[in-house]
């Protein structure tokens, strides 16, 4: 796996934070890492995007942004108010075969879920993972709600022929509720793809040390971690 695209079933996941872990998981492992995030919105020009925010966490990765908006909203909409370019499927896959040939894992982060729209064709980040023939990681949200939005995901990765790579909760409560805790056991069932990893609530507040000591404690030995998908069940009571 040299390009892994990294989706969210919406906005507010914590898309970004895991990122960073599989990131400093990958970095621990002694792998090169690249960050490629296709279209950044909600961003003024001198402002961190969400590139900085992983290498600020991860460490030293390469980082990669081909396109900003500052209002925040989808890319394709975000693109239009402002009247600069958007950003096309094409563009993203290019951009990571560079990327590629020079990093031993490419991590592509999108913006929001897998369908938003970078540009008045319609072209979506499903597009360019289709183009790059990359497993997508899809990162759910823990409680009430998140198996639908996970199995439309899921179902539209499939639909294309692409491969769900697996789900990681993107923050995970410190006190689960009764749903948080039942999706455990139903969120690998409804995307048919396994549960990789657990990102804990608040962990993008770590000092970078901590968080890159704790990141392979939060994801699978497939995300480079030493994450224990059973134990993590048993403990969750799910």
């Amino acid at each position: 796996m040299t390009v892994l695209v990294i989706t969210g079933t919406g906005t507010e996941v914590g898309k970004t934070v895991v990122t960073a872990a599989v990131a400093a998981a990958a970095l621990a492992s002694g792998r090169t890492v690249a960050v490629l995030k296709p279209a950044q919105t909600g961003v003024g020009p001198d402002e961190d995007g969400d590139v900085a925010e992983v290498a600020r966490l991860a460490g030293p990765v390469t980082t990669a942004e081909l396109a900003r908006y500052p209002e925040p909203l989808a890319p394709a909409t975000a693109a239009r108010r402002v009247g600069r370019a958007p950003v096309r499927p094409a563009e993203v896959a290019e951009a990571a075969a560079k990327l590629a040939a020079e990093h031993d894992l490419v991590l592509v982060e999108g913006a929001g879920g897998l369908l938003v729209r970078f540009d008045e064709a319609g072209g979506t980040l499903a597009d360019a993972a289709e183009l790059m023939a990359a497993p997508v990681l899809v990162v759910a949200s823990a409680g009430l709600g998140t198996l639908n939005t996970t199995e439309l995901t899921a179902r539209e990765l499939r639909r294309r022929g692409l491969d769900p790579l697996g789900v990681v909760i993107g923050s995970w409560p410190g006190e689960p509720d009764l749903a948080s805790r039942c999706n455990v056991a139903d969120l690998p069932e409804v995307s048919e793809a396994p549960l990789l990893g657990a990102v804990p609530a608040g962990a993008g507040g770590l000092p970078p040390a901590g968080f890159r000591a704790s990141a392979p404690d939060w994801l699978a030995p497939r995300l480079c971690g030493r994450w224990d998908t059973e134990g993590f069940r048993e403990r969750a009571g799910s």
